[in-house]
């Protein structure tokens, strides 16, 4: 017998956040994003789902927490 795991959003701050609405958020272009996906730079991101047609998805926690590293003050 197997069992299926479900990640669930309690709360706002883990939501899921797709490139277009990440790229929103950042002002970096979604292509941007794609590239530094590929460079293994940049915001922490998960795939759901295998090769190139994949899902890309963002933490919204996680691109927050991007964002505050990169604050000049």
């Amino acid at each position: 017998m197997s069992t299926t795991r479900t990640a669930v959003c309690t709360d706002q701050q883990d939501e899921w956040l797709t490139p277009r609405e990440t790229s929103a958020l950042t002002k970096l272009s979604v292509q941007t994003l794609a590239n530094h996906r590929s460079q293994r730079v940049g915001i922490p991101f998960t795939k759901l789902g295998p090769g190139r047609a994949g899902r890309v998805r963002y933490r919204r926690s996680d691109v927050e927490r991007y964002l505050n590293a990169r604050a000049v003050v």
